[in-house]
């Protein structure tokens, strides 16, 4: 046993080992994983992180907001983003490209492209021939579609949340209105990947919204179903959604919550947006009226003017929310004419008529999809900014009949929070607490195909058919396969939306192209040539929509089948493995008792003598015959794919954006640093003229020094005024590092006297311990002595040379004048300092460890008794315990270890929305015993 024992232990050492270096890989991996979501609202977007100890924040933006205006100025040498493209909207409307993604995947004949134009006047659309959209025209040279422009707000809510997080993120979970079709989907995923992001899922904002919901309010959730209604009024649509809460069984955790969507209705441009138009219509009806005997011009031809009016009609609406009237007022409107007008509540409720009408519009469609009455819901909640008009209020308490709206969420970043765990949940780097979510298909799709059939002899005919592949509010994500049975050639068939008669005719139109893909299959007659004598199982398609809701086609697989039947005396490799392995186990009959002769004899009895089914068993020496088995052959078939509703971006083309918007970005990062250092080299030279006329500048310094200085300075500030507004990133450093190097030697000498007292204080110090030290060794009695003689001379000698190094040099340091460099150096002060306290802590160092020597004995070979007037305590040993512990202190246990369950680089599970913040590491003990300070002497 002792052999092997010791066989093991170097094995073990290499296991942890290993184990120590796996986790320090993944602990160095830690640092860099975390993920992100975006919540893109039409006007606002609002980004969340989850990272290694930050469970769910809420990012915030350059200027410290928590939601960050969904804008971007693009200019010919630069862009804006966010609050700074806000303010650009005034003085350059046209290259302030707002409300974008509402061309997202929209051909140019669609009434919303007409609406959008109608709205923003100021923004030259240009026709896209291949693809038949809309691209933004912002000068002859610049033109971007709406997807690049998507791909350029995405990659700076990244960066946003980069510098949040403090280290790198590429994976994301991105939320889109749940109307969205297949094109527009396929469209937010071609501007993720313009923006260099790994998009984990595109969520539904309202699925994002109601599992923040359940999340924060998990133990609420029970196996009884809780149904709860959503009203989501943001600013550019509406969505009502009904949700289901309850507690159901899972195959891989047991009882786990789970919400499932089902119920859902939207209004596609009922939004707070439209609230703002009307304002703006009705605060530039009043401005002309102003100056209608003044022969001006309409304010509606002046896109300056009007940009100024929709700011002013946001900040209306947001005041007459909480007040009856208020006062519009806007200086030097237009032609240097300020404006002013009184609005009144009542006024805006007019103005807005028509729109509150359509306000339960979307509740009925949600309840009309998930076959439910109001009397089935517990509670409708309020979510999205435009909710908070008290009009839409009143008029939604009206239309579900309940006491009062419920208003217990964060209608601005439920969303965010909820697509935030999602990521988390998706992500390979955390664990979080199971929450089921069963999202509802809102469109439905099948597949059409058309046959030959023959209904009488002789006479065929084509004869159409139809399957439902998704039915409208079945679940996601699910896989489905489609087997067309009656095929022996190559044929086609049709993706297309189902039925879409929820909505109506004008949403029909918005809603463009209701066919998605034709798919031409090759291959199928040649597969049936291949397998002659096999039995067709048919033509199989495998479909997938997926958690972003987006639908592929997998494969197309020809599946054929024959009866195989196994000769008796064949054995199949893996049988003859598994009568091997099993022989290993003590199962069956191993070869040692064949070669003995024995056998396994069972004894007889009537259920043995009796075969299957009551049938004798079988002779000894005859085989049993194996029923045939199904052999299975399949065959990959080719596929051609037509897509009907948007053709996506070809690669090249898609390639060629994805560039454009890298050069933006790195055209975007050079300015920034050629900003940074042209402020830079502005600070330098303003501190410093600051500085020479501060006393310690001028202790050390010559009037000649300080002109020769302050003349640079000078020159370089009308450089930087005039010629530097052309000079490049390298010019600037340049120009800095060079009055850098003009300035040194006046720095430094302010330096090495700001450092003297600090630093000469701290050696009298240590040369007043040190010698106070060397002098209580010498005073050790002989038979007690730990040193010897050439450590304590080797000491005294350091102490000696460290005094008369510092007499010497502040003697020659008084010598020179404080114009010069000095001798006196803070750096060699600290070197001295060094090899004194070495010295000295080598031999405190063997004092701590070296064990006192055994007391002699007495002539008759007996210890010397203490005196008699000695107490009890003194007659014991005395023990110098060590410093901060008593004499009868017990030994500090080590600390056990902690074993977690976890695997390596997970976190803790989330709770309540976060993951945990993992608990610090505590430094373990070496056992090595820690030098005293030199103030411990």
């Amino acid at each position: 046993m002792a052999v092997k024992v010791r066989r093991q232990r170097p094995r073990r050492r290499v296991c942890w080992a290993l184990v120590a270096v796996l986790l320090a890989d993944l602990l160095a991996l830690s640092d860099t994983l975390a993920v992100m979501s975006v919540d893109l609202g039409s006007e606002s977007m609002k980004v969340a992180i989850v990272k290694p100890g930050v469970p769910m924040e809420i990012v915030l933006n350059k200027e410290s907001r928590r939601k960050t205006p969904v804008i971007v100025t693009l200019k010919e040498n630069e862009r804006f983003f966010g609050d700074s493209a806000a303010s650009m909207a005034i003085k350059n409307p046209k290259a302030t490209l707002r409300y974008f993604q509402h061309l997202l995947g929209k051909q140019a004949d669609n009434p919303h492209v007409a609406l959008y134009q109608a709205r923003f006047p100021e923004h030259e659309l240009t026709f896209d021939p291949q693809r038949q959209t809309v691209h933004f025209q912002i000068s002859s040279q610049l033109q971007f579609s709406p997807e690049e422009v998507l791909g350029m707000v995405l990659n700076y809510s990244r960066s946003l949340a980069e510098d949040f997080a403090e280290q790198p993120i590429k994976d994301a979970v991105i939320t889109v209105p749940v109307f969205f079709n297949q094109a527009e989907r396929r469209a937010v995923l071609q501007a993720a990947r313009m923006a260099g992001l790994k998009v984990l899922q595109l969520i539904n904002d309202n699925t994002a919204t109601a599992l923040s919901y359940g999340v924060f309010r998990r133990k609420d959730i029970n196996t009884t179903a809780q149904n709860i209604m959503f009203y989501d009024m943001g600013s550019g649509s509406t969505v009502c959604t009904i949700v289901t809460y309850q507690m159901v069984k899972t195959k891989e955790a047991g009882m786990q919550p789970q919400l499932q969507i089902r119920g859902v209705g939207f209004d596609r441009t009922l939004g707070g947006l439209e609230m703002e138009l009307r304002l703006r219509e009705r605060l530039a009806g009043l401005f002309n009226e102003q100056r209608k005997g003044q022969r001006a011009k309409d304010v509606r031809e002046n896109p300056r003017a009007m940009a100024k009016l929709l700011r002013e009609a946001n900040r209306l609406k947001t005041v007459l929310s909480a007040n009856a009237d208020h006062m519009a007022q806007i200086e030097g409107l237009m032609d240097d004419v300020d404006f002013k007008a009184k609005v009144t509540r009542v006024e805006f409720e007019e103005l807005c008529a028509d729109l509150f009408e359509r306000v339960p519009g979307p509740v009925q469609q949600a309840l009309q999809s998930a076959e439910m009455s109001l009397d089935e819901i517990e509670q409708v909640i309020l979510v999205g900014g435009a909710t908070r008009v008290p009009k839409v209020q009143e008029v939604l308490l009206k239309a579900v009949g309940k006491e009062e709206l419920g208003k217990n969420i964060n209608a601005d970043e439920a969303a965010a929070m909820g697509a935030v765990y999602q990521a988390a949940a998706l992500s390979k780097a955390f664990k979080v607490k199971p929450f089921v979510v069963r999202d509802a298909v809102v469109y439905p799709i099948l597949v059409e195909f058309t046959r030959e059939v023959e209904e009488e002899p002789g006479i065929h005919s084509l004869k159409h058919n139809k399957r439902v592949l998704f039915s409208r509010m079945g679940p996601y994500p699910q896989r489905k396969v489609i087997t067309f049975n009656r095929y022996s050639h190559d044929f086609n068939f049709h993706i297309n939306y189902g039925d879409l008669g929820f909505l109506g005719p004008e949403d029909l139109r918005v809603f463009g192209s209701q066919n998605l893909t034709t798919v031409k299959l090759k291959g199928v007659g040649d597969s049936f040539k291949k397998y002659p004598d096999y039995e067709s199982k048919g033509i199989k398609a495998h479909f997938n929509l997926d958690e972003s809701g987006v639908l592929s086609l997998d494969r197309v697989e020809s599946v054929f089948e024959t009866l195989v039947e196994d000769s008796p005396e064949e054995e199949s490799t893996l049988t003859k493995l598994g009568n091997t392995i099993s022989s290993l186990f003590g199962g069956g009959t191993t070869p040692d008792a064949k070669e003995n002769g024995t056998d396994t004899v069972q004894k007889p009895s009537e259920k043995a003598e009796a075969g299957p089914e009551g049938v004798a068993p079988a002779p000894e020496g005859e085989k049993k015959q194996k029923p045939a088995r199904k052999r299975r052959m399949v065959e990959e078939i080719g596929v051609e794919l037509v897509v009907l509703d948007l053709p996506d971006l070809p690669e090249d083309k898609l390639a060629q954006s994805v560039q454009k918007l890298q050069d933006l970005t790195l055209r975007d990062l050079e300015k920034q640093e050629r900003e940074k250092a042209a402020n830079s080299l502005e600070a330098f030279i303003f501190e410093t003229q600051d500085k020479l006329y501060q006393p310690e500048y001028q202790e050390v310094s010559t009037e000649e020094q300080r002109e020769e200085i302050s003349g640079k300075l000078s020159a370089a500030s009308t450089w930087l005024e005039d010629e530097g507004v052309g000079a490049t990133t390298v010019m600037l450093k340049e120009k800095l590092a060079e009055l850098r190097k003009l300035c040194q030697g006046l720095f430094f000498r302010v330096e090495e006297r700001k450092k003297w007292p600090e630093r000469l204080s701290a050696l009298d110090n240590l040369l007043n311990h040190s010698s106070m030290f060397l002098k209580g060794a010498r005073l050790i009695p002989e038979m007690d002595q730990i040193f010897t003689e050439v450590e304590m001379t080797t000491l005294e000698k350091v102490i000696n040379e460290t005094w008369a190094w510092k007499n010497a040099t502040l003697a020659e340091q008084a010598k020179l004048p404080a114009t010069e460099k000095p001798v006196l150096l803070s750096k060699d002060i600290e070197a001295k300092m060094m090899a004194l306290d070495r010295e000295v802590q080598y031999l405190l160092n063997k004092a701590k460890f070296t064990k006192p020597r055994p007391r002699p004995k007495d002539k008759n070979g007996t210890r010397a008794e203490p005196p008699l007037n000695a107490s009890a305590s003194d007659q014991g040993e005395k023990v110098i315990p060590p410093a901060g512990q008593t004499e009868d202190a017990e030994p500090i246990s080590e600390p056990e270890k902690v074993e977690t369950g976890s695997e390596p680089g997970d976190t803790e599970p989330l709770e309540l929305g976060g993951p945990e913040a993992e608990p610090e590491q505590k430094e373990q003990s070496t056992g090595q015993k820690q030098p005293l300070k030199n103030d411990e002497l």
